[in-house]
């Protein structure tokens, strides 16, 4: 008899998924919920996917959807690490449904992520980045008339001081330590070590003697802030029209501006051609970058090009000589013509906003300027994904007016609005609205009749 009363108490726990309480979710990854559901996003990811995917059965692996919208919320929620990533989504419903996930479902760890990273090929990510190209141009959102290119700085997941020699495997400390017993030193201690790198002639750190173990293809470079690390160096092609990034590349941190320029060039060049913006050399488009990229071999390669240069030029401490290279001096005269015009000047002051402005979300608030993959290809996989989301705010801004969700919130108004009735009595009315919603509350204050 207990045992029947007890099961008859368990039955009434059981409830449908219709009858549970739900929360509405949030405003800001609905509408973009909204926008990859119309454009039919799963469907294309799982088609470009599907090569990769074993056709018979087994464990069931992490849907391409999901995968490539767990890396949208890192952009928009700033999150950098692949963990971080895990426990934010396990902790939100909002963000449980925008992953599609069931009541039961668990959130992808990041092992899983990881994993499936590894096995999707770089091209497949570069396919959802063109993507959402796609969704720009029908928005409006690519003009491909004006690009800017700048470059930035990104630190790697290696340690500088685990680094060793090339030659002979030798780590830093190692030889701090044998430099010490050579000077007379049998038992350094750590404050010995430091005097005597800081003291040591000749100090210099190069990428052809050096490298990490690690991540053999991170460099040792000079960040933005001053400190010497090792790193890598994502360079921009922006459309300084809509600010839209048509090309985003992590190339070696150790490659100057006018090395990287010509191959983020092609990549843009490329990206552009699926959204037919591709530039002609009947109809050639605007290259706005700074005099890091000024080179005579660049600027003879691009003359009568499909870009029209308009980088700036360095001040040179004497006369040009030519050497007979009549192709490079018409070059860089033509580009210094270019510079002189008005055009040029607000080329550049948008240039200037747009290009700094990308690297500001994309690494700053996006939490990418400090990595925790390892090996360029495996970063470029997640930096494209990531710039997607970035170029993905565009469109939200131009919906709902904000790009992320934390500017949605952050453009949310109050406006008080009182009335005074017929009667005497005072109504409040309190107005609070977002981009796409709005709440009324309003009070009424009877009047004291007995004074």
């Amino acid at each position: 008899m207990a045992l029947g009363r007890q099961g008859e108490r368990q039955a009434d726990l059981l409830v449908g998924w219709a009858e549970l309480p739900r929360s509405p979710g949030h405003a800001f990854y609905d509408r973009l919920q909204a926008v990859l559901i119309e454009a039919g996003f799963d469907g294309f990811a799982e088609q470009q996917c599907a090569p990769v995917y074993a056709a018979r059965q087994g464990r069931p692996s992490l849907p391409p959807g999901r995968y490539f919208r767990m890396h949208l919320v890192g952009y928009f929620e700033g999150i950098d690490s692949e963990r971080g990533l895990e426990w934010r989504c396990a902790d939100s419903l909002s963000l449980r449904e925008f992953l599609r996930l069931g009541t039961t479902e668990p959130v992808p760890d990041h092992s899983w992520l990881s994993k499936t990273r590894a096995r999707l090929p770089l091209e497949v990510h570069e396919t959802i980045f063109t993507w959402v190209l796609q969704r720009l141009a029908e928005h409006g959102l690519i003009k491909g008339d004006r690009i800017g290119v700048d470059a930035s700085t990104m630190e790697a997941n290696a340690a500088l001081r685990s680094i060793i020699r090339r030659d002979s495997g030798e780590g830093y400390r190692q030889m701090l330590q044998r430099l010490a017993k050579e000077s007379g030193i049998e038992t350094p201690t750590a404050d010995d070590l430091v005097r005597l790198d800081r003291k040591r002639k000749g100090k210099r750190l190069s990428n052809a003697d050096w490298l990490a173990p690690t991540d053999p293809e991170a460099k040792i470079a000079k960040l933005k802030d001053g400190r010497t690390r090792l790193a890598y160096k994502p360079e921009h092609a922006v459309d300084l029209d809509t600010g839209a990034i048509v090309a985003a590349e992590i190339h070696p941190a150790d490659e100057g501006d006018t090395t990287t320029l010509l191959g983020t060039l092609e990549a843009a060049e490329v990206n552009l051609t699926t959204v037919d913006a591709a530039p002609t050399r009947e109809a050639p488009a605007e290259l706005v970058a700074d005099k890091g990229y000024h080179s005579r071999d660049g600027l003879k390669e691009l003359e009568d090009s499909a870009w029209k240069s308009r980088v700036a030029e360095k001040k040179a401490p004497d006369v040009h000589r030519w050497h007979g290279d009549t192709e490079a001096r018409r070059a860089v005269y033509n580009n210094r013509v270019r510079l002189r015009s008005g055009v040029a000047k607000e080329a550049f002051k948008r240039r200037a906003e747009l290009v700094e402005r990308s690297f500001a979300l994309t690494l700053d608030r996006g939490g990418m300027r400090r990595s925790w993959l390892r090996g360029r290809e495996n970063l470029h996989k997640r930096y494209l994904v990531h710039v997607a989301g970035y170029n993905l705010g565009l469109i939200m801004r131009l919906l709902i007016g904000a790009g992320t969700p934390r500017e949605f919130l952050g453009g949310v108004s109050a406006h008080l609005i009182l009335l005074t009735t017929a009667d005497g009595a005072l109504t409040g009315i309190l107005i609070l609205s977002t981009g796409t919603e709005a709440a009324m509350l309003v009070v009424r204050f009877e009047p004291d009749l007995h004074g």
